[in-house]
């Protein structure tokens, strides 16, 4: 009897059978004593009953019940690309074309490393990021430069997050050929499995950047999550969604520490010199419903009553977009989207 009222805390109780008899109990002037012994003796047996029947229960079913109402929500890739198909030669902008557009060198991030964080597993991208590197000109993929971590020993697979992966792998690659490069594949598209992965990387030696190409509507519960990419040393990127400006900003990009990537239609020249580069009606933003404007914002003048989303924009017309090398083939279309930024 003792060990049942020491114990009956760790239990979930039903709110609506125990209230009944706690009220019973406090009714005091109502009943007579041998009543309420009464009482309190069958409070202490349904306490029992119900401390050993979740005894029967695995923790993790109560730990995944609660976090599937904190933020375990679905999450989305933010690229645009041909559904099926494969292409013998790259279809899109080159990383030479790209680097010429925005002034970027062609090395840079030596002694750094870059973190991709993606759902499910992608086989190929080894030998994808091989043939990618080989016709755009750039350092073959080795264990020095690059590291794939699964989060899980066994990952399924998933053809539209294989596609993002590649695209990330690939262009994180173009743009920092120096760098090393760390994906992190995470068990699933929820996104409590992503924030695991997010958290892996955050303590990895030497990461200075998380890639995160994906997110989901926003939702009150985010605000749990932002310290997360509260990371002195770490900057975290996430694309601003494909849906255009109506539909209003993902998460993780509306939070306050992350960089929110928007898009851009980037007409080039063949030898990749600026023709023009304009908003993309593509490019999702707006004005997050619950991240508070952060100072960086506020000192620039921006007066939005919470956080304004896209922070900077890239390419990501599919109209303009860039070549990929995915599943042993260059996809048979130009890839777009937000998540290319």
């Amino acid at each position: 009897m003792n060990f049942c009222l020491t114990k009956h805390n760790r239990t979930r109780h039903s709110h609506s059978q125990l209230s009944i008899i706690y009220y019973t109990l406090g009714q005091k002037g109502k009943m007579d004593k041998l009543n309420r012994i009464q009482a309190a003796q069958i409070l202490v047996f349904a306490t029992c009953i119900m401390f050993i029947i979740a005894l029967s229960v695995p923790a993790e079913t109560f730990l995944a019940a609660q976090k599937q109402g904190e933020d375990d929500w679905v999450v989305y890739p933010m690229h645009i690309s041909p559904l099926s198909g494969s292409s013998s030669i790259p279809i899109g902008y080159t990383p030479i074309q790209i680097r010429t557009a925005y002034g970027l060198p062609s090395s840079g991030g030596a002694g750094t490393t870059i973190a991709i964080v993606d759902a499910y597993d992608t086989p190929s991208i080894w030998d994808d990021l091989g043939n990618f590197s080989s016709q755009s000109g750039l350092p073959a993929p080795n264990p020095s430069n690059f590291e794939v971590h699964k989060m899980s020993g066994t990952i399924a697979t998933d053809s539209g997050w294989a596609q993002e992966t590649c695209l990330d792998v690939e262009w994180a690659h173009a743009i920092a050929p120096d760098a090393k490069i760390l994906l992190v594949e995470a068990v699933n598209k929820y996104s409590s499995s992503l924030l695991s992965a997010v958290n892996y990387s955050t303590s990895y030696p030497g990461v200075v950047a998380v890639s995160m190409s994906w997110g989901s509507n926003e939702s009150s519960s985010e605000l749990n999550s932002d310290y997360r990419f509260n990371k002195p040393g770490i900057a975290f990127f996430a694309p601003s969604g494909d849906d255009g400006s109506g539909i209003g900003p993902y998460w993780p990009a509306s939070s306050p520490y992350v960089i929110a990537v928007g898009g851009t239609t980037l007409k080039l020249n063949s030898d990749g010199t600026l023709i023009s580069e304009t908003a993309w009606n593509g490019s999702g933003g707006g004005i997050s419903n619950f991240e508070p404007i952060p100072a960086y914002q506020t000192n620039y003048g921006l007066t939005p009553p919470n956080r304004a989303v896209p922070d900077v924009s890239y390419n990501a017309n599919p109209a303009t977009g860039v070549a990929v090398y995915c599943n042993s083939s260059w996809i048979s279309g130009k890839v777009g989207g937000t998540s290319a930024g």
